[in-house]
């Protein structure tokens, strides 16, 4: 889950800003999230699977400080990154006169519900649940698993959810794999070339 974190995030990441038509506000906040989130997960999850690893919990106070000052800081950008985002679609998207028609009150009502109800749900209630139960006597296996819910799940699927319900975005993944294997592909012909052949051996 951890990789699939950060190479969907990272190919967000690589596909905005390959494709000029996307050098938008709305997917400039987009990267930014990506980036946030691969941060996020990058702060616990490696030293995570490292104590899984070698059946270890030490941690030392200043590695302790480090990463629960990067862990804060994570989420609290992601926070604030996601309301930039409503905001910037609020401006985008309120004024044109037949918006009112596509998205009534009915479906804007539910599409908030959907969202307070699961991308806060998720986050929020398992990581209280976590910190405000810590007192009381709970099985670690359960900590553990909101613990993953929310430092794994959630940003392992915004990816998704911003890729594979976005027509621009996933546009923009396809010219970048095909221009990536049209690289290869000429990268490997001109290794094949004779002059490049003898033109590489003059140098070596």
């Amino acid at each position: 889950m951890y990789l699939i974190t950060v190479f969907g995030n990272l190919l967000i990441i690589l596909a905005v800003i390959s494709d000029a038509h996307l050098h938008t506000p709305m997917y400039f906040f987009l990267t930014n999230l990506s980036f946030v989130d691969i941060c996020f997960t990058s702060t616990t999850i490696p030293k995570m699977l490292r104590n899984v690893q070698t059946q270890s919990k030490v941690i030392t106070y200043e590695a302790c400080i480090t990463q629960i000052y990067f862990f804060l800081l994570s989420a609290v950008l992601d926070i604030f990154l996601l309301t930039v985002m409503a905001y910037d679609r609020f401006v985008a998207i309120c004024h044109p006169l037949h918006y009112m028609v596509i998205m009534n009150p009915r479906l804007c009502f539910l599409l908030v519900l959907v969202s307070w109800t699961i991308i806060v749900s998720l986050f929020f209630c398992t990581s209280l649940g976590v910190y405000l139960s810590s007192a009381a006597t709970h099985s670690s296996h359960s900590s553990a698993t909101a613990s993953v819910m929310y430092t794994v799940v959630t940003p392992m699927l915004n990816p998704f959810i911003y890729s594979l319900r976005n027509k621009d975005l996933k546009g923009a993944l396809k010219r970048f794999f095909v221009m990536a294997s049209l690289k290869r592909l000429i990268i490997l012909d001109l290794e094949k070339c004779p002059r490049f052949q003898i033109s590489k051996s003059q140098s070596q």
